[in-house]
């Protein structure tokens, strides 16, 4: 049983949380586009108008996964009850470490996604401020750091006695 939740932890893990890092990471591009005269911070103009389209549809890939990715740690919680390994401090950590990136994507990343879009769309409430496309940027590094780390840690095992 431990093998098939664990199964499930790895592959829900890597078809949630990696498509939110890689649109999230992605995001900020057009998001200096749809909040500068159309340029990003490496000059590329935005030439057809796409931006806002493009911006929308990884605002719904990081919201969707993110509602999918909650398996993640159910599925990971579930193998460490099956292996007896909630007290190691290194599945501490991560656990730790995977709620600080839950919650950096869920009051942070995502609501300044919906915020550039609805600036953007004139949805936004008058005065609004926009969010600077390298705070996005920021976010996003600090959330796939976090997850970085708790890969590290989920293979390397400090402590582990399995020979691993």
């Amino acid at each position: 049983m431990s093998k098939f939740l664990l199964s499930v932890h790895v592959i829900l893990a890597i078809l949630a949380v990696g498509p939110i890092a890689v649109a999230a990471s992605m995001f900020p591009r057009y998001a200096q586009q749809l909040t500068t005269d159309g340029k990003d911070q490496d000059g590329h103009k935005d030439q057809d108008g796409n931006a806002a389209g493009v911006a929308g549809i990884l605002h719904k890939i990081c919201r969707g996964y993110a509602l999918f990715g909650i398996g993640v740690p159910v599925f990971g919680l579930a193998t460490a009850v099956q292996l007896d390994a909630l007290t190691d401090v290194w599945l501490i950590i991560s656990i730790v470490l995977t709620a600080a990136a839950a919650a950096v994507l869920a009051m942070a990343i995502l609501p300044s996604q919906q915020r550039v879009l609805a600036v953007a769309g004139g949805t936004a409430e008058p005065g609004a401020p926009a969010v600077p496309a390298s705070r996005l940027s920021m976010l996003t590094g600090i959330f796939n750091l976090l997850w970085t780390v708790v890969v590290i840690l989920m293979i390397v095992r400090p402590g582990s006695t399995t020979g691993a």
